[in-house]
């Protein structure tokens, strides 16, 4: 007989191993339920963390657009002889050299010497293969490449873009896929590791760059000219879109025009005003295969690909005067223009200003091309641009008539009004030239500023304030229309560098990695072949943020925008304090944390969950209400230690930090970095009219006299905005 087991001990240790398994399996789903709970939490934060950096990011865009409205007001309706038209006039001409033959005289670099001493590439021309692998390598190591050859490089790039079509078709084979690169913002470290990843450009390694290669980051002029050097030597494999960043009035707040006056003081403006030019010669859109549509932004109900096709992007009006769409944020206007008040000389004056209710806020204003003063529901109504609404017909109207309604035209109150009928004495044909004019216009901002969302319709892109807002719906008219099965649009930060949306016929990429801060975001690009489906590759380019965990990758991040909303709440503590205030009836000092949450989004306009952000802003609350005046003195924020007599103008400042250093920046016509005493006074005048706020002349000059540290009776505008940046003392302790 055999020394098996019977059946019953079988059946027992059977039993026992049930037994034993049932607490381990109960401790497994306990460890596994806290671990959801604690992803759940993480997800949670992050998603707070990225609303807030989104919100700050959307709600600049919107300042930005909002004043340069009003430049566009001051140009359009008041003579060449006022002074605030003149400070401002030479933003809004293309270059004033037209002729392509004077264009090469300007340009020429021949005369810039090479110095024996100059240790970084040089360059040859026609370019290679090897010199632009040369070029990447000298950026590798910091390298800075020499005026002479930044200018002869621009110079080609310009000549190769002139014979591009708006739209880029390309065609896949069985031998190469193609590479589409998002956003890369100046990150220049995104566009090396792409290269190591994925292979520098070639005939066969072609690549599609989908716009914004430039502003934020701090080497947007090297990715440019790696960028342009690889285009002249591989013109047909290398293909670049036109972002809604290539464009000189964004670069004047979002950093490139600093960047590259910093690294050439000496022909920074000539290097300025070449790309300028260039920007508005790049496509504004690639086509693979018929079949996949790539363009920075996206579309809205009325994308032609037809009509976007013939848009002559590079047009001249005279020799004298440019009509290129140098800025997508202003279309072409006529050649003349009729004044607000007939033939009577116009200034800006003080006295003058409207006394309407306060600009509106951030997060409703009107889009440049689709009127927001509709339903949302009226989405397929005909659009009117605000650039190329009708003039009154009250020609006796005054200045502050007129400004006060521009300014309710252009987004600045909340009401809009009834529009009146154009002047019946008016000239139709340049009206309907100028007409055809806003649709080619609108066709441009719409594929560089649109946004897509999850419902249906076609509405005024109210957060950045340029574009629309695209649904479903639009997506599958508009790439039925033209048989297309796939769009591929770039312009939103993904917190993975890519995401699908419209039943995945809408695809975002974005490549620039920890666009917010070190470890918010990853970026990715795509590969595609013949069968035309996406392969996504993602990367962090930086090492610190490869090696963060989860939750040190979102502490990291959740501090950096806490630090960044706590610098907003602080420069809007007088307008929360009236807001609290309102609640506070009896002065105790203390509202409920509803109230503060409704107060707070009432005055900062950001859509921000206040409730939920609360333990990160409020260290502490009283049977559910918060000591509002205790909470704003404990905003650890450092102020600069100046002696200035009205206190009220230094809070002016923090506010409107980026629209003061903006509007410097186009009044220092020199490029010195310096504006003088009468400048700065200029300077605050215009964004007083721009605020519809009263800040004396005393005042100005007070100031002015204490920022003025070596007394040489002018100012450094370097020096003025960084004495003036906010420094947040929780950080540092």
């Amino acid at each position: 007989m055999g020394c098996g087991m019977g059946k019953s001990e079988q059946k027992l240790k059977k039993c026992d191993r049930v037994r034993i398994s049932v607490p381990a399996i109960r401790a497994a789903l306990l460890i596994q339920r806290w671990y959801r709970q604690y992803v759940a939490r993480l997800e949670m934060r992050r998603r707070c963390t990225w609303n807030i950096f989104q919100s700050i990011e959307y709600a600049g865009e919107q300042d930005q657009i909002k004043l340069y409205n009003f430049f566009g007001f001051l140009m359009d309706h008041f003579t060449p002889a006022s002074s605030e038209r003149n400070l401002i006039s030479h933003i809004f001409r293309e270059n004033e050299i037209c002729r392509d033959t004077e264009w090469e005289r300007y340009f020429c670099y021949k005369s810039i010497e090479v110095p024996d001493s100059y240790n970084g590439p040089h360059l040859t021309f026609p370019m290679t293969f090897c010199g632009v692998s040369k070029l990447v390598e000298a950026f590798r190591h910091k390298q800075q490449l020499h005026a002479r050859y930044v200018l002869q490089l621009l110079g080609e790039t310009w000549r190769c873009l002139r014979i591009h079509q708006n739209i880029n078709h390309v065609s896949t084979c069985h031998t190469k896929e193609i590479t589409i690169c998002g956003d890369l913002h100046g990150h220049l470290e995104d566009l090396l590791l792409i290269f190591y990843k994925n292979g520098l450009p070639s005939s066969e390694k072609p690549y599609v760059f989908n716009g914004d290669f430039v502003d934020r980051g701090k080497n947007s002029l090297e990715i440019l000219l790696i960028l342009f050097g690889f285009l002249l030597v591989y013109p047909n494999d290398v293909h670049l879109n036109r972002g809604n960043h290539e464009d000189h009035i964004v670069n004047l707040r979002y950093g490139f025009t600093k960047e590259v006056l910093g690294k050439y003081r000496l022909h920074g403006k000539k290097i300025l005003k070449l790309l300028q030019k260039i920007f508005s010669w790049l496509p504004l859109a690639t086509v693979i295969d018929h079949k996949v549509l790539i363009v920075h932004g996206g579309i809205s109900d009325a994308t032609d690909l037809d009509t976007l096709a013939r848009v002559d992007r590079h047009r001249c009006a005279c020799v004298f005067e440019c009509v290129q769409y140098v800025s997508a944020l202003r279309p072409p206007k006529p050649t003349h223009h009729p004044s607000v008040n007939g033939s009577k000389t116009q200034t800006m004056n003080n006295n003058n200003r409207g006394s309407g209710g306060p600009a509106e806020g951030r997060r409703r204003v009107c889009s440049l091309t689709h009127n927001s003063s509709a339903p949302a529901q009226s989405h397929n109504l005909p659009r009117r641009s605000l650039h190329n609404l009708p003039m009154s017909s009250h020609i006796n109207w005054s200045v502050e008539e007129e400004l006060k309604r521009r300014r309710r035209l252009a987004g600045f109150d909340q009401c809009y009004g009834e529009l009146q009928k154009s002047d019946s004495d008016s000239d139709p044909e340049p009206g309907e030239t100028v007409e055809t004019d806003e649709r080619e216009w609108k066709q441009i901002v719409d594929v560089l500023w649109s946004d897509p969302m999850p419902q249906n319709g076609c509405l005024p892109n109210e957060v950045r304030g340029g574009g629309c807002y695209w649904g479903p719906d639009v997506t599958e008219k508009v790439l039925g229309r033209h048989n297309l099965q796939l769009l591929i649009r770039s312009h939103e930060c993904k917190q993975d560098g890519y995401e699908f949306c419209h039943n995945r016929r809408v695809l975002t990429i974005f490549s620039a990695s920890n666009y917010y801060e070190v470890g918010s975001n990853r970026g990715a690009y795509i590969r595609m072949g013949p069968d035309l489906v996406p392969h996504f590759i993602q990367y962090q380019a930086s090492r610190t943020s490869r090696e963060l965990t989860l939750r040190q990758s979102v502490g990291w991040t959740e501090r950096s925008a806490l630090l960044a909303l706590r610098e907003q709440l602080f420069v809007h503590k007088s307008g929360l304090i009236s807001a609290f205030q309102e609640f506070d009836p009896n002065n105790t000092g203390m509202i409920s944390l509803r109230h503060w949450a409704s107060a707070t989004e009432s005055v900062l306009k950001l859509g921000l969950p206040w409730r939920v952000l609360r333990p990160q802003l409020v260290s502490s609350t009283q049977y559910g209400m918060v000591n509002y005046q205790q909470w704003i003195r404990e905003l650890s924020i450092t102020e600069p230690k100046l002696e200035i007599s009205d206190t009220s103008i230094l809070e002016t400042i923090y506010k409107n930090h980026s629209n003061l250093e903006t509007i410097f920046r186009i009044i220092d016509t020199d490029h010195s970095g310096l504006i003088s005493f009468e400048e700065f006074h200029q300077t605050w005048k215009l964004l007083c009219s721009h605020l519809k706020t009263e800040i004396s002349d005393e005042a100005i000059a007070d100031l002015a006299h204490s920022i003025d540290f070596n007394k040489d009776g002018s100012i450094d505008i370097n020096e003025f905005m960084e004495a003036f940046r906010l420094v947040d003392l929780s950080a540092h302790t």
